[in-house]
């Protein structure tokens, strides 16, 4: 099954499961429809379905675009550079070119540089927090569903590795987001009244991150 847009053909994955019991539509790597379903829903239903979906379908593969192009260049703290390859070993950065060593290890490097970004930007925050809380742990690592982790047991913070790549703002919000938490461990209201107390632009900045989602 192919789904029509733009002049190009997008294939369609079904995957019918018996204990599926809604059906569910996503786009993966791009370029991929994946459609979840029960096993009893007829594939004529579910062309109905991708036809009556095509709005939100176009929205989601125009995003997955955004997000693949995105994810092919090279950005440091909100800044993109352009990428020029070289053999001498190093990653360098001038005003807008990054040269890079085609045999290093990016994420070792992105690593290094946001140890020190990350826990400064941390301890600035935490400074000026409007709460009584103790100072957390921080932990860095890749994550492909969350740009922050608070664990309010041991009082650790886990931050994104990719937010290196964004601007000081989005790392900013994502921290005081998890420090919230050490006062609302849940996302009711009360929460947002303690990250507007500390961010009160957050709703824009979580809007700019939710595109990399």
């Amino acid at each position: 099954m192919y789904f029509k847009y733009a002049n190009e053909e997008y294939h369609v994955e079904i995957v019918k499961k018996m204990t599926t019991k809604n059906t569910y539509i996503r786009v993966k790597d791009g370029a991929t429809i994946y459609v979840t379903t029960n096993v009893f829903v007829s594939d004529r239903a579910i062309a109905k379905l991708l036809k009556d979906s095509e709005k939100s379908i176009i929205k989601m593969l125009e995003r997955a675009k955004e997000k693949k192009a995105y994810e092919k260049n090279f950005y440091f703290r909100g800044k993109k550079y352009d990428i020029v390859y070289t053999n001498d070993g190093k990653i360098l950065l001038s005003d807008d070119k990054v040269y890079v060593d085609k045999c290093l290890d990016l994420d070792k490097w992105y690593r290094k540089q946001a140890q020190k970004v990350f826990k400064d930007r941390l301890d600035y925050n935490y400074a000026k927090f409007s709460r009584k809380i103790p100072h957390p742990q921080l932990t860095i690592r890749k994550m492909t569903t969350r740009w922050g982790v608070c664990n309010t047991k041991d009082g650790r913070i886990t931050l994104n590795l990719e937010l290196i790549k964004k601007d000081e703002e989005c790392l900013d919000y994502v921290i005081n987001h998890e420090l919230s938490h050490l006062i609302e461990a849940n996302h009711s209201k009360r929460f947002w009244q303690v990250v507007a107390e500390n961010f009160p632009d957050y709703k824009r900045v979580r809007s700019k991150l939710k595109k990399y989602d």
